[in-house]
């Protein structure tokens, strides 16, 4: 199995309860094929870099995930059929930027810790 990492925007006409209604299909999809959702981030509404079908913002979702190879084509067809994503990008992750996301994920647990006791 492979870890990989997606991106996906969506439109930002939806409201708080369809937007999140939206990542849970996928994060349902994921599973139900066999995949380990390994890691998630919202990182919520975002200005666009330039504007795609007349938006200029969207929500932004992350989810990093292990599967097959095989996947991943199932995957990009469902968000393409989606209206509501308006840009995705999935990407095969290598052994290192395993490693920095692993690092990363820890030095932020570490730093919400600190704050947490302060």
């Amino acid at each position: 199995m492979n870890q990989y990492e997606t991106v996906f925007i969506l439109t930002p006409v939806l409201s708080e309860e369809q937007m999140k209604e939206a990542v849970k299909k996928y994060q349902d999809y994921l599973t139900e094929k066999g995949a380990e959702i390994v890691h998630e981030e919202h990182w919520g509404m975002r200005k666009l870099a330039y504007p795609i079908q007349k938006k200029s913002t969207g929500f932004y979702h992350l989810v990093e995930f292990k599967a097959e190879g095989a996947l991943i084509a199932d995957l990009e067809t469902q968000l393409k059929r989606d209206e509501r994503v308006i840009r995705f990008l999935t990407v095969k992750l290598d052994k290192h930027a395993v490693a920095y996301n692993e690092k990363k994920r820890r030095k932020a647990k570490e730093t919400a810790k600190e704050k947490v006791e302060a």
